[in-house]
């Protein structure tokens, strides 16, 4: 059974952060993040706005292009590590909030590839006959674990989601491999030390110490992610016998600039066949991805016929990537 993608969508935060108003906040400047990460500017939710919010618009307008009402999916899987709540899952609030009365919803959490995660779960289903339409979402909030004293990580993170419908069938834009990796050594390079059970919130240590915030390894984590993610792109052509020529457009991941163009240069994809939005919206994690791909279908950047790779890194270490026909 084939696997294709049927409509994209996004939402984003109204309100933007830029790096001038960063520079009244924190030791930090412009040039400072521009040469650092590429980074100008990031989408920051505002109160009442939660992952949820973004997740059912982002997943409402994947439907709308896709044609297919909410009462039609099989399933819901939404990738994030920052759900509104630590349960029920951010999924069934917004199965709730999309009407998608006969869908099984549930949350998926692999960091920045927890979108690359999602659609190999969803794939395995579509393939097996299990399910024949399925929303897939990345969403985050990460501006609310982010350390607004800590300048070398404040400065990365935005908030938003992407999603993609997904359906069974014999044509259309096709999902032709997904390919995950996990590699637990390296943990405690990137992640929020403190709200689950080892530092609890209850405990005042976990505020004291300031546990509740993204931690960060960053030289580390940039060695671990260019390796990882040419590995994960590797997987995707070798498993369909393709080679980089044949890759029309990169998607990779949205963490930093120097890892985006780095890992391009080492796949020798040129910066013509590049897609990033980094500039605009910093690092969403799980839901970079998808909020990318969502840009280049619209855009019209994606053309028949056109091979994408998607690839992607984060905590865990988790990575993996994904190979589309479109």
């Amino acid at each position: 059974m084939n696997v294709r993608i049927t409509g994209t969508g996004s939402s984003l935060p109204g309100k933007i952060l830029t790096n001038a108003d960063l520079e009244q906040m924190v030791d930090t400047s412009d040039e400072w993040i521009t040469t650092r990460t590429g980074i100008k500017e990031r989408r920051i939710a505002v109160e009442g706005e939660y992952t949820s919010t973004f997740a059912a618009e982002a997943g409402h307008h994947a439907l709308a292009m896709a044609g297919v009402q909410a009462d039609e999916l099989d399933f819901i899987i939404l990738s994030t590590v920052t759900p509104d709540f630590p349960f029920p899952s951010t999924a069934c609030i917004v199965q709730d909030l999309l009407g998608a009365t006969n869908a099984t919803a549930f949350d998926l959490s692999a960091a920045c590839s927890g979108f690359i995660f999602g659609l190999s779960v969803a794939e395995k289903y579509l393939r097996s006959g299990a399910a024949r339409k399925i929303l897939v979402i990345g969403s985050e909030t990460l501006t609310r674990i982010v350390d607004w004293q800590d300048r070398n990580t404040c400065v990365l993170f935005g908030d938003g989601a992407g999603a993609v419908v997904l359906e069974a069938s014999d044509g259309g834009h096709s999902l032709l491999s997904t390919h995950t990796f996990s590699n637990g050594k390296f943990w405690n390079l990137l992640y929020q030390p403190g709200s689950g059970s080892r530092n609890p919130a209850t405990d005042p240590r976990t505020f004291d110490e300031r546990l509740i915030y993204i931690a960060m390894e960053g030289n580390e984590v940039y060695k671990h992610a260019v390796r990882s993610m040419e590995e994960a792109a590797v997987a995707a052509l070798d498993a369909n016998k393709l080679t980089q020529a044949d890759i029309a457009l990169l998607i990779p991941h949205q963490a930093n600039r120097r890892i985006i163009d780095t890992t391009a240069k080492r796949l020798g994809i040129d910066p013509d066949r590049l897609f990033t939005n980094l500039q605009q919206y910093g690092n969403t994690s799980s839901a970079s991805i998808p909020i990318a791909l969502d840009e280049a279908n619209r855009q019209g950047v994606l053309k028949s016929g056109d091979k994408a790779l998607l690839v992607a890194f984060g905590g865990g270490f988790a990575y993996g990537s994904a190979l589309v026909e479109w």
